[in-house]
């Protein structure tokens, strides 16, 4: 298997419930903010783990003289490999691990892990500030939404899925059944509808 064989799968949108969106500039008031949309670093892990489980591997090397913690990461997939530097933020979060993440989630966008997120049309939201986040997180466009999100009940099943892996065994080939079975009675449900199993 090579890296150009598994890329669409790399690059293909992560469920909407997997994005998460943070503030990057809020006006005068404070009543409004600029939110970006952001993947945490397990969520690139989950990704690698279903899409080459055995041929990818991450490592960093601390960068020594910064102000905040700084490290470079290198993702490895599939025999490529890809550098870049993560820089943790202010604060409480401001630690190595926090810049481990980061590092990860950069090397992973520099695959296509993700990338599609920086193409979100700019979203300003309504904000809390005694909450510190939005009153209600924006929307993903259709078009950054995974295939199954894009018809009627598809986040509902994914949503389901969700669950049902936490509370499976980890076998995955038994997971694989019930989001067979799963599919095939929603589409039995709504026989001919796209994205559906008929």
């Amino acid at each position: 298997m090579k890296l150009s064989d598994v890329q669409k799968r790399l690059q293909a949108p992560f469920p909407a419930h997997m994005v998460a969106w943070k503030p990057a500039a809020f006006n005068k008031e404070r009543t409004r903010a600029l939110m970006l949309a952001h993947i945490d670093a397990r969520a690139v892990q989950d990704r690698l783990d279903a899409v080459c489980p055995d041929a990818w591997e991450f490592s960093v090397e601390v960068v020594a003289g910064t102000r905040l913690p700084t490290v470079k990461g290198r993702l490895t997939i599939l025999g490529v490999s890809r550098e870049d530097i993560g820089e943790a933020p202010e604060g409480d979060l401001g630690t190595l691990k926090a810049a481990t993440s980061d590092a990860m989630k950069r090397c992973a966008v520099q695959f296509g892990i993700g990338r599609y997120l920086y193409d979100l049309p700019r979203q300003w939201a309504d904000w809390d500030d005694t909450q510190r986040g939005p009153v209600q997180a924006p929307e993903l466009p259709e078009w950054a939404r995974p295939d199954h999100e894009r018809s009627p009940g598809g986040a509902h099943l994914v949503q389901a899925m969700e669950q049902l892996r936490y509370e499976l065994p980890e076998d995955l080939d038994l997971q694989r059944e019930v989001y067979k079975h799963l599919k095939a009675a929603l589409g039995s449900l709504h026989p001919g509808q796209p994205g559906r199993a008929a």
